[in-house]
């Protein structure tokens, strides 16, 4: 189905996604259905010197599908979740979201991947830039389980055609799309997955299963209730039990958690921030491990909220919002931490978040979150996949939202300056070192490329794909020559 300016569908297209400061304005949008579909529209453009563009469910941090295009393919009616006998995996059209694929495997096969908690992420993206979430810890990220791709390519003559490819068959465009994110070698239309040690032909037992139920129950604590020592006492405690817990299979290896800390507000009510947690519920000793978590969080500091434990069935806790600020208006960054926060970063944070308390109603207010990570994440090697951070123990993410456009440049503004002065010693990036292991490629930000804001003389490849940037760059030469998929952080072709 085509959809141009003149189709009373083509507003609600243009703003079709989380990030409202982006808008998509192309000659003509693309809804699929097929393969084949895609490869005619590929073909067609080509020929027409028109730029493509691929969206699924919208989820970009950076304007990477409106940025010039002029043709957008919206993979997101081609979203089939289902088994393939043939090939002896599951098999997911590119245009499904998590929420879908959580669903389908769970109701039909008793079987997950470890993909995000955000529901409407598309899984186009988020599969290729290599995928984690609540599940990861315990059974690893989304692309180890990356059995197979189906890339629509265009060769160095300008013909498209799909292409498979797995460890045995084109290995290299299978590897590329183990970590490097979307946009770069292709419109990838099928995923297939499978564990890689699993045998048989039994689908109930060729991915993950996951718990029956989940055990749960957040930590709050109000601003006006924490100064800044209590406050940098609980990043130290949180820092701390992951650096003692993110080995595989610790026995805090099903623990999924989040520190999630918006700006203190300048009101009656300040606000506050929170930690999550959550569990195997059908484990022996799950009400123990949770307590025991929750009394090395909250050691040395005030005593905070925390509702009774609440156990759910997987797939409904699966199934929830998640995590809900990526919405209206928004900058982010990322980090991958080997090591906790310093204590002078744990300052700065203060600083940022509660120092400076934003103004009753004002919204342009950077926040911070950190996700447990590592435990199974960190079973595989750097170069066996295209993403490389293989030994963190927190992913953190620094965020500014809000809504209308005036606030465009306070609130970038905000988010680059916490990010700044949180890696000041590093040229205002996390360079990977023994603290920092660089950024992830879903969470993409172009101020990387921007040396007003990365002075460490690292390029911005460094911090996404470190020495495996050389060999996506072969496979971009060698399967995108003509450098049609591209975007501002896209794998560049070899000079």
């Amino acid at each position: 189905m085509t959809v141009g300016p003149d189709d009373p569908r083509y507003a609600d297209l243009r703003i079709k996604g989380v990030n409202t400061r982006f808008t998509v304005d192309p000659e003509r949008f693309h809804l699929v259905g097929s393969t084949d579909q895609v490869v005619g529209l590929v073909q067609d453009a080509v020929r027409a010197g028109k730029r493509i563009t691929v969206r699924g469910g919208g989820h970009s941090c950076e304007n990477f599908v409106g940025d010039g295009a002029q043709v957008v393919i919206d993979l997101s009616e081609f979203h089939d979740v289902s088994f393939d006998r043939r090939r002896n995996a599951f098999v997911v059209e590119a245009g499904a979201t998590l929420r879908e694929v959580f669903k389908t495997l769970y109701l039909g096969w008793g079987v997950t991947v470890p993909g995000g908690q955000c529901g409407e992420v598309g899984v186009g993206g988020h599969f290729a830039g290599g995928g984690y979430g609540p599940q990861s810890r315990e059974f690893g990220s989304v692309v180890d389980y990356l059995h197979a791709v189906e890339v629509v390519v265009v060769n160095r003559y300008g013909r498209a055609r799909p292409v498979f490819a797995s460890r045995e068959e084109n290995p290299d465009l299978w590897w590329a799309h183990t970590g490097a994110g979307g946009g770069n070698f292709g419109v990838v239309t099928r995923y297939w997955l499978r564990d890689p040690n699993a045998r048989g032909t039994d689908p109930a037992h060729l991915l993950p299963r996951p718990p029956g139920t989940i055990l749960g129950s957040p930590m709050l604590w109000g601003w006006g209730d924490v100064d800044q020592a209590a406050f940098m006492r609980i990043l130290r405690n949180y820092g701390t039990f992951f650096e003692r817990h993110s080995e595989p299979g610790d026995r805090f290896a099903s623990l999924f958690s989040v520190l999630l800390a918006p700006r203190k507000v300048a009101a009656a009510d300040p606000g506050g921030f929170l930690i999550s947690a959550e569990l195997d519920g059908t484990l022996p000793n799950a009400d123990a491990l949770l307590k025991e978590f929750q009394s090395e969080i909250t050691d040395g500091v005030p005593t905070p909220l925390i509702p009774p434990p609440e156990r759910t069935p997987w797939l409904t806790n699966a199934l929830k919002s998640g995590i809900n600020g990526e919405s209206g208006r928004y900058k982010q960054k990322s980090a991958y931490l080997r090591r906790r926060f310093t204590d002078e970063q744990a300052e700065i944070t203060y600083r940022h978040l509660a120092e400076r308390p934003a103004p009753a109603g004002a919204q342009e207010a950077p926040m911070l979150w950190l996700l447990s990570y590592g435990g199974a994440v960190n079973t595989v090697r750097p170069d066996a996949t295209a993403m490389p951070q293989r030994d963190s123990i927190l992913k953190a993410i620094f965020l500014t939202t809000w809504d209308g456009r005036g606030g465009d440049s306070d609130g970038i503004r905000r988010v680059r300056e916490y990010y700044r002065d949180m890696y000041a010693s590093t040229g205002g990036v996390p360079v990977p070192d023994d603290a920092n292991d660089g950024c992830y490629i879903n969470y993409p930000d172009i101020d990387t490329t921007d040396p007003a804001w990365n002075t460490s003389g690292v390029p911005w490849h460094t911090l996404y794909f470190k020495d495996n940037y050389p060999r996506l760059q072969r496979i971009k030469a060698t399967w995108d020559p003509r450098n049609v998929f591209h975007h501002a952080l896209s794998i560049r072709p070899p000079r």
